[in-house]
């Protein structure tokens, strides 16, 4: 079957937005690595077209601020931490002084004298909830700037973080909105031609594969299964390994595999930065004892990996000046029409006010590659 993709992202602008165009809000999206946030530090992000302020204060809590001062829109992040005579820290903007609570609150505007009722209670900066767990920050971000939704389901937590620090952390920006990364990386079919090397596979070497996926929160799943013979690098961690790879929304895909007692966690998080650049983020944690000894050679691999993707994000958009109209077909690209139809739903489900209801249903799937 032949699909024309059609408009289903959520915006602020509309409920719906052409796909390549608008974000998916009212939930957590990956920011940062826990060890990228220094105690007294302010850094600067930009999630979602939105520039916001991470930070972390001296008693170790995350917070995130909108990184504008509403007094004349200087970043705060290029100001400092200070302590009030109350003890609370606050974040200081470089312009005029005036300093900011992690709740976004104002604390003091500086050039106010004694006399002058100025409501500085009132001034507020926008605040982003943030979680963090697994060594990994996660920003809820909302549909309604002035009034923004909290959260109401967890960030989300994965099996295989295991011995201790990530064994190795990736970073590369895409030139592409997060719906064409997204496709693009979970796509079965590219490997073969994009992905060639001696130690992965070769597009001489192409076997017909079948997979069971089933409905996962918020996204799917490869079902757990043995890798297939032609992807060479698995055979390095020996014994009998099974994998299993899973999507969420709004931009998480992990592959956990399980070599008898021993694990492996690949986690690419995808984070839209604005409507063109999409940064990939991927983290790899283990307690198998040969993954430390590969860690060079297998960094070389990731490296290799994530250019190449880049490369073809590059040419796609080549072709995608043009508008065209993209068309997709099972199996192949099936679990790019499931990203869609997650994404359709979960806007629906939130404008709706009822829960979220998985699309996906549990089938197997078949491709060539």
């Amino acid at each position: 079957m032949v699909a024309v993709i059609e408009s289903v992202t959520q915006s602020r602008k509309s409920p719906t937005a052409k796909f390549g165009e608008g974000f998916t809000y009212d939930t957590w999206w990956f920011a940062a690595l826990s060890a990228d946030l220094k105690p007294g530090a302010l850094q600067r992000y930009e999630l979602l077209g939105e520039p916001v302020l991470l930070g972390r204060n001296r008693a170790g809590e995350v917070y995130a601020l909108r990184d504008v001062c509403p007094h004349r829109a200087a970043p705060l992040s290029a100001g400092r931490l200070v302590k009030e005579p109350d003890g609370r820290e606050t974040v200081e903007c470089p312009y005029h002084g005036w300093r900011f609570g992690a709740d976004g609150a104002c604390a003091a505007i500086p050039s106010l004298v004694e006399d002058q009722n100025f409501p500085v209670e009132k001034v507020k900066v926008r605040r982003y909830p943030v979680a963090e767990s697994q060594g990994l920050v996660f920003v809820w971000m909302a549909s309604d700037p002035r009034n923004p939704s909290e959260p109401d389901h967890p960030a989300p937590t994965f099996e295989g973080v295991v011995g201790g620090k990530p064994k190795m952390v990736e970073r590369m920006d895409f030139d592409a909105h997060i719906d064409h990364a997204v496709v693009g990386l979970m796509d079965p079919a590219h490997g073969p031609y994009v992905h060639q090397q001696w130690w992965w596979r070769s597009k001489h070497s192409q076997h017909e594969k079948a997979k069971r996926f089933e409905p996962r929160e918020m996204g799917f799943a490869m079902a757990r299964h043995a890798p297939s013979k032609n992807s060479r690098a698995y055979k390095i961690l020996g014994g009998a390994p099974a994998t299993e790879i899973t999507f969420r929304l709004p931009g998480l895909r992990w592959e956990h595999i399980q070599v008898g007692q021993r694990q492996v966690l690949g986690l690419t998080c995808l984070t839209a930065v604005n409507e063109k650049k999409t940064r990939i983020t991927q983290i790899f944690w283990s307690d198998h004892p040969i993954v430390g000894a590969i860690m060079p050679l297998f960094r070389i691999g990731a490296r290799a990996f994530l250019k190449q993707d880049g490369d073809m994000v590059n040419l796609q958009n080549e072709g995608l000046k043009y508008d065209p109209a993209l068309l997709w077909i099972d199996d192949a690209d099936k679990q790019a029409k499931w990203y869609q139809a997650l994404k359709k739903e979960w806007t629906a489900s939130r404008a709706e006010g009822r829960p979220f209801r998985n699309p996906v249903e549990a089938t197997t799937l078949r491709w060539k590659s």
